[in-house]
């Protein structure tokens, strides 16, 4: 089988997967809403290994029965009510939440990319990459704001500046292990830069993204350990 059709297949079934999680999320919403788009992003580069993560770590109650905990637990934060998963799940989401907005800023800059090419140092692989890394900083840094605002009702400045704190290195981090994948991809594996257009780019992509979970998730223990991020 060639690597244009593995390629076809696996972004099929991250598609096939982001649908399932998607209508699961109608009847079961997450507690913290943010996560209602980290689940289906994550399914997109990470096809079944998302999908069973969801089932296995990140499904909620059904919402009737959401609704009827809630009218009980009035006044207690989201963050308490996620206090409850062990630590490695807690680190696990803080990774898979930085990296969802990792992902929809290299998804979004791909495609632009493609119609405004940005050529950097005569390069234009290096003008991709600083264009990926300050969209998917920009949407990770919204994405964490989201999250932490509500958990710590914080004013609008005071999230943001906690957001910045909280995500930086992890976002960093992540797209580190993206890089390092897609570089290897475009020097060693196919000698030549890969283009948005096609579908093997967008495999390669996908690998990155597990490459960028492996990296971010050492760095997310550390901050979630010292309380510089949230547990989730």
């Amino acid at each position: 089988m060639s690597i244009a059709a593995i390629s076809v297949i696996s972004i099929i079934a991250g598609i096939i997967c982001l649908l399932i999680i998607s209508i699961d999320l109608i009847s079961r919403p997450q507690i913290m809403w943010i996560m209602n788009i980290v689940w289906p992003v994550t399914a997109l580069y990470s096809g079944p290994l998302g999908l069973l993560l969801y089932f296995y770590i990140g499904r909620q109650v059904p919402k009737e029965k959401m609704e009827s905990q809630m009218q009980g637990m009035q006044g207690m934060k989201e963050n308490h009510m996620q206090s409850h998963s062990p630590f490695w799940q807690s680190v696990l989401k803080g990774a898979l939440h930085c990296g969802s907005g990792c992902t929809l800023g290299d998804l979004i800059s791909g495609w632009l990319l493609l119609i405004i090419p940005v050529t950097i140092l005569g390069s234009k692989l290096i003008g991709d990459w600083i264009i990926e890394y300050v969209l998917a900083f920009a949407i990770g840094i919204i994405f964490q704001y989201y999250a932490i605002k509500p958990m710590k009702n914080l004013s609008s400045g005071d999230a943001f500046k906690a957001a910045l704190k909280a995500d930086t290195l992890s976002l960093t981090f992540w797209q580190i292990g993206m890089y390092g994948w897609m570089a290897i991809a475009n020097f060693l594996i196919f000698h030549h830069r890969l283009d948005a257009s096609t579908p093997v780019y967008w495999f390669m992509m996908q690998i990155g993204m597990l490459c960028g979970l492996v990296t971010a998730y050492p760095i997310n223990w550390l901050l979630i350990k010292k309380g510089v991020k949230e547990a989730m």
